[in-house]
């Protein structure tokens, strides 16, 4: 869905809800099952650099059940069990999380993938990657199972300066995300962008610039994300020796709202914040202090009082043409 072409209403008062899509679109609510396929990154392997980026530590974003090395129609049929058993839920969508998962050979790709959709009961995949881990053979097998399935690319986009990127050595630049987000979606397929906002050397216009960068972007669905501090990552070790501002709850929640502002009014918003393990976090707290309830419910209670919608601040004139 290329933005301002008029996406599906507000399904609630201020903003688009991913959720709510799926339900709507499904029937049903849909559950996300994460797995650990496996894969790793180009730079932590020395293709694109090493030792990964500065914030990363995978263990503080992957469930226990997704870090088993079992098959993968095994960890479906699991985490389908206990979901639908909990929650009766009938639909699932696979989520590909742990590092770069497209980073391999086709061959490789379709054998996870379609292990994944052989359960009569998952209706897509949702592929977490890397922008310089696409090519014109993964853009044409994604495109074709389509046809069948909901199928997401999500790119971690992060930050859209360089020296950002640079500084948390993502190992590519800005353009080459937009290259691989323009490519996907010319290629019929949904696609996510995973924003991270709170990096140290960024001030809060610097943020607000890349989420103007990325309203301009192609995108179906958006994850804002606070930055972590999380142990065992050199960020972590760069906060112990000179500790750097961090969000408080209340300076995210303030801040989540100017975001929404700025956004295309046709995203579906995936998330409001990220959290971490509690023996795994070093800040901010809030994250595991506060539930998710508490925290959805608040970033709509400061849009109401600031009578902030989703957009209120987008224009679609300035959307950027693409010459691929």
């Amino acid at each position: 869905m290329m933005p301002g072409t008029g996406g599906m209403p507000f399904t609630n008062e201020r903003y688009n809800s991913y959720g709510e899509f799926l339900k709507e679109k499904f029937g049903s609510r849909v559950h996300k099952i994460p797995i650990h396929a496996g894969f790793s990154c180009p730079n932590r392997d020395g293709s694109a650099g090493f030792g990964g980026c500065t914030y990363c530590n995978i263990d503080s974003f992957t469930p226990k059940v997704a870090r088993a090395k079992i098959p993968i129609y095994q960890q479906v049929l699991n985490s389908i069990d206990y979901l639908g058993g909990r929650f009766r839920a009938k639909a699932f969508i696979v989520y590909f999380q742990p590092y770069s998962n497209t980073y391999a050979p086709l061959e490789y790709l379709r054998d996870v993938f379609e292990q994944a959709l052989a359960h009569p009961q998952v209706v897509g995949i949702s592929i977490g990657t890397r922008p310089d881990c696409m090519d014109d053979a993964k853009f044409a097998y994604l495109e074709q199972l389509t046809r069948d399935y909901f199928v997401t690319v999500e790119y971690g986009i992060e930050s859209a300066h360089d020296e950002t990127l640079l500084l948390v050595n993502r190992g590519h630049d800005f353009q080459c995300t937009r290259d691989a987000i323009h490519k996907t979606a010319a290629h019929n397929i949904h696609v996510c962008g995973h924003v991270i906002y709170g990096f140290p050397n960024e001030t809060r216009q610097q943020m607000l610039e890349t989420t103007e960068q990325v309203a301009k972007l192609p995108l179906d669905f958006i994850k804002i994300h606070n930055l972590h501090v999380v142990r065992h990552t050199e960020l972590a070790r760069q906060f112990k020796q000179k500790p750097f501002p961090i969000f408080s709850f209340e300076e995210w929640v303030d801040f989540v709202c100017s975001i929404v502002a700025e956004l295309n009014p046709d995203f579906m918003i995936e998330r409001f914040y990220g959290d971490a393990p509690r023996e795994l976090l070093i800040e901010p707290k809030w994250c595991q202090e506060k539930s998710a309830a508490e925290i959805i419910y608040a970033v709509q209670q400061r849009l109401q009082a600031l009578n902030i919608y989703q957009g209120t601040n987008f224009q679609a004139n300035v959307l950027q043409s693409y010459p691929g």
